[in-house]
């Protein structure tokens, strides 16, 4: 049903439900066995509808990104303040988990792999290293989106890199299209998607949330206050796809 409103509302591009699809996030809940069958049946939700609607009108065809998260561990800090050499996670067990996710996805009928909402470069690599190693195995050719995410004022990931060192850190997996989503409204987010755009040698895309959250955690920006803020992104040729993150709606 969500997926319809999107469809219905225009959006040429929706998501699968798989953001915290892999088995380091599902563990929190004893679901690791569950892993293939959330992406899997994600995946073909989301592809039987972007079908449908195809079909409805083929001049406006509409695709399935394959949602490949973060994880809730880092390849780059220690959550251990005693010790910052303590890793809870590894750079093999970050691969296999992504392996398992991404093959499920694809098998699920995506069109696009996106990993997105990137606190962390390195495990966003890891995350590359297992969508080429799939696809590779699968003899597939399918896009990537890879998007980051700027945490606060200061311009930076989580991991610490500035914008153009994010892409530096990424660009050697030939992107489609290179992007940052989440954590700021449009507003705040436009400079940082501004030096993106300026270097980047692949398409650039921007879905950033509806402004920043409140004391109780929602979002307050109208569809109205959003679009004339996205209308400076698309009269300054900045992005070349466009969309929302927390906070947004289908009349968003």
């Amino acid at each position: 049903e969500i997926h319809k409103k999107y469809l219905e509302a225009g959006t040429d591009i929706i998501e699968t439900n798989t953001f915290n699809g892999n088995s380091i996030s599902q563990n929190d809940y004893l679901m690791e066995d569950e892993v293939y069958n959330i992406n899997y049946q994600s995946a073909k939700i989301a592809k039987n509808l972007c079908i449908e609607y195809t079909e409805k009108n083929p001049n406006k065809p509409r695709f399935v990104a394959g949602a490949v998260g973060p994880t809730n561990k880092t390849l780059s800090l220690s959550p251990d303040v005693d010790n910052p050499m303590f890793r809870s996670i590894t750079w093999d067990e970050l691969v296999i988990s992504y392996k398992e996710q991404i093959n499920a996805l694809i098998d699920g009928g995506i069109d696009i792999i996106l990993i997105e909402t990137i606190f962390d470069t390195l495990n966003a690599k890891a995350a590359i290293y297992a969508t080429y190693e799939i696809l590779t195995h699968k003899n597939l050719d399918l896009p990537i989106f890879i998007s980051g995410t700027i945490t606060d004022a200061s311009g930076r990931t989580l991991s610490g890199q500035l914008t153009e060192a994010f892409y530096v850190s990424i660009f050697h997996c030939n992107p489609f299209c290179v992007g940052l989503n989440c954590a700021l409204g449009a507003d705040i987010l436009l400079p940082y998607i501004k030096r993106l755009s300026n270097i980047a040698s692949c398409y650039v895309h921007a879905y950033p949330n509806a402004g920043l959250p409140n004391t109780m955690g929602e979002y307050d920006e109208t569809p109205i206050v959003m679009s004339q803020k996205i209308s400076e992104y698309i009269q300054g040729r900045h992005v070349n796809i466009i969309g929302g993150c927390c906070g947004t709606t289908p009349e968003h």
